[in-house]
């Protein structure tokens, strides 16, 4: 399986199918993080396909800091173009103007597991991500960038144009939101079994 610098390598030297290995390797991860800035997979499939010709155009530009450092880059294009595509959205509906959502300039770190205090551990991965794309835009945003991106309020403020208390208070009601919604699929589950469980004696 050919590594991240030798696909790199093949894409300056402009061999078609490096380009195909490098989105067939990366793009269902991208697509998750779309996603949950997006809401819907058609708006995700949308950014995504841009976020993967500013990759393949700005490649020129990557340096390799650390191990790891490529998937990150490409994560920050890809928040990129989801900010990007959210401030069009809210323009384009006369909603609260984000005219200064910046470009991120760092890496961004891993993904966080979701805790809730640890009590919906059970729920699968997928059913917690449709949650977070079924938020409202700006709980959704504040979340993505508080809980997945790692941003702090002051800097959400500054990205979003609110005030910090505003991105407290969106986040908050994002959790609030979240943890009932979960806590609801934990004792659907927990029913569930105990009426199989019931059936089965």
């Amino acid at each position: 399986m050919l590594s991240d610098d030798e696909i790199i390598r093949d894409i300056h030297r402009r061999r078609s199918r490096a380009v195909e290995i490098l989105y067939d390797r990366y793009a269902p991860l991208l697509l998750g993080i779309c996603m949950r800035y997006c809401g819907n997979r058609e708006d995700a499939e949308d950014v995504l396909h841009d976020s993967f010709i500013k990759i393949i155009r700005k490649l020129h530009t990557f340096r390799v800091k650390d191990k790891g450092s490529f998937p990150g880059w490409m994560r920050t294009i890809a928040v990129n173009t989801a900010l990007n595509f959210l401030r069009d959205r809210q323009k384009s509906r006369n909603t609260v103007p984000a005219e200064n959502i910046p470009e991120l300039s760092a890496e961004s770190g891993e993904e966080e597991e979701q805790e809730f205090g640890g009590r919906i551990l059970d729920i699968p991965r997928e059913q917690v991500m449709e949650l977070i794309c079924g938020l409202p835009e700006g709980y959704r945003t504040v979340f993505n960038l508080y809980v997945f991106e790692d941003y702090s309020h002051k800097e959400i403020a500054g990205m979003l144009s609110f005030s910090e208390n505003t991105s407290k208070s969106q986040l908050s009601k994002a959790r609030a939101m979240l943890r009932k919604q979960l806590t609801g699929l934990a004792m659907q589950k927990t029913e569930s079994h105990e009426k199989s469980s019931g059936s089965a004696g």
